[in-house]
């Protein structure tokens, strides 16, 4: 992994964010992604899911420009990928990881309140949430709403607004410790499932707005059958977990009505 130079944006030297994003087969949008990240002063660990040959080299170019670079031998999925990443951001030395996905459709400009509410309030996991353009398929504008309500019945909460955003800032530590925990999956159920689990330990979340735009040459490697085939059988999961812990959720959810943002404590090294 090579070494990158550029200031750090945050006010608490003790604070040491990083953006990590997961690359699979995205050569023609991850440079422009690195370039619009510039602003932010941060550096970027970009996650090799298996890519092929082409978004490999792009990736190297990268490497050698003083990204940091880690490889994965095989595509392993989104969630192999990020977890991948967070080990590695945590070996690095940080203690934030900005997570963005490497097509572009993300708007950079709404990035720097992510690193705001990281200052302000470290141990709070922030959590996009997507304003559409005119760009996006019906389809997944209505389809997501269905997770949406499976993961507020999983919470007995409506604390999490979006766990399908691919925008999210982790305090690395805690998030890996609970990644030793549970998994959470290897592939897109994983941007779900970590959030949820997250509330069970009692973590606190934040949610925050980000623009998000489709291209029309976008890349998804969404897979409808055997992806959402993944994400019901995580909600299936999560429902029988939330069964054990729904008088612990529902007193925190009743406690904190009335208030505008839910305030649990950070999570733990308990056992969810």
């Amino acid at each position: 992994m090579s070494q990158s130079h550029a200031p750090l944006p945050a006010e608490d030297e003790c604070l040491r964010p990083c953006v990590i994003i997961p690359v699979y087969n995205h050569p023609a949008t991850i440079a422009r992604v690195c370039a619009g990240l510039a602003p932010l002063g941060m550096p970027i660990v970009l996650i090799d899911d298996g890519c092929n040959a082409p978004c490999a080299e792009v990736l190297d170019q990268l490497a050698a420009a003083g990204h940091h670079l880690v490889r994965r031998k095989h595509n392993g999925g989104k969630g192999a990928a990020v977890r991948s990443g967070l080990a590695a951001a945590e070996q690095l030395g940080f203690t934030h990881a900005l997570q963005i996905d490497a097509d572009g459709q993300h708007d950079v400009s709404d990035l720097p309140a992510f690193l705001k509410g990281m200052q302000e309030n470290p141990d709070c996991l922030q959590i996009g949430y997507p304003e559409y353009d005119a760009s996006v398929p019906r389809i997944r504008f209505y389809g997501r709403y269905a997770s949406h309500v499976w993961v507020w019945i999983n919470t007995l909460s409506l604390a999490i607004r979006d766990t399908m955003c691919g925008v999210r800032l982790y305090p690395i530590a805690a998030t890996n410790r609970l990644l030793l925990r549970h998994d959470c999956g290897d592939r897109m159920s994983f941007d779900t499932e970590i959030l949820v689990r997250w509330y069970w330990a009692g973590g606190e979340v934040a949610n925050l707005p980000v623009r998000v735009s489709y291209p029309t040459d976008g890349i998804s490697h969404f897979r409808p059958g055997h992806d959402n085939l993944l994400i019901s059988a995580m909600h299936t999961r999560l429902f029988f977990g939330m069964l054990l812990r729904s008088p612990k959720l529902a007193w925190r959810t009743f406690s904190k009505r009335g208030a505008s943002n839910d305030s649990p404590t950070t999570p733990s090294e308990r056992h969810e």
